[in-house]
């Protein structure tokens, strides 16, 4: 995992590289303010969020560490009853378990980190200057609804590999006592709460680089929110 999250950030970072080459040429027809463009900013900062997001998410044990992202035992599981339901009632097992679908997370998550440079890449602003004055994690929130949904698409294929192809024996156990469980549905659980993951950690990076924009070392986040 430590190779994968090396992988990862230098992915994230390319795209930082971009966005910084791309604002010190100008970008014509962007709105401007303060002698710099909006758009640039909004970008600048999405992607330095999503960097420090992901760098914390993929890092071993990132997932679980992390208590406003750390994933659940899907529905599918918790409802169930008879051998199931005893097994889970053990804390050990139920704690065991809910590790392993964590650890898949950040697997997944790999998988969704690139997708979303892409999307910063490519976003469209129709309003530059509300997502900057707006609240601590507008751009995140503008960001998410631009993609309506796509991290789960990213997502849910990897789980669902993950789970058929799983030799851990505590989740072969669950699935095998999950009598009538359908494995997509899990896969589908799980993909929906690591986006809700991703995007809360993004967010919550986005509120921390609004309150201390000096901490980013990045000359135009700093004009823009105040720390220049």
């Amino acid at each position: 995992m430590a190779a994968t999250t090396v992988l990862t950030r230098r992915r994230l970072m390319l795209g930082t590289g971009a966005l910084v080459g791309a604002a010190a040429l100008g970008l014509g027809g962007c709105a401007g303010y303060g002698g710099f463009s909006l758009v640039e900013v909004v970008r600048r900062l999405l992607q330095l969020s999503a960097n420090r997001a992901f760098d914390r998410l993929l890092a071993p044990g990132g997932f679980w560490d992390d208590q406003m992202a750390r994933l659940t035992l899907p529905q599918q599981l918790g409802n169930r009853g008879g051998a199931l339901q005893q097994l889970l009632t053990g804390p050990l097992f139920k704690d065991r378990l809910a590790r392993v679908f964590n650890e898949m997370a950040e697997r997944a998550a790999y998988r969704a980190a690139p997708a979303v440079t892409e999307a910063i890449r490519g976003i469209g602003v129709r309003d530059a200057l509300a997502l900057v004055r707006g609240r601590p994690d507008e751009a995140t929130r503008y960001l998410r609804g631009e993609m309506a949904g796509r991290l789960i698409d990213v997502m849910f294929p990897e789980f669902g590999n993950l789970l058929h192809a799983t030799s851990d024996p505590l989740v072969g156990q669950a699935l095998q006592l999950a009598t009538g469980v359908d494995v997509n549905g899990l896969a589908n659980d799980l993909a929906r709460q690591a986006d809700d993951a991703i995007w809360r950690a993004i967010g919550r990076e986005e509120a921390e680089i609004r309150r201390n924009p000096r901490g980013t070392n990045d000359p135009l986040l700093e004009r823009a929110f105040g720390g220049g």
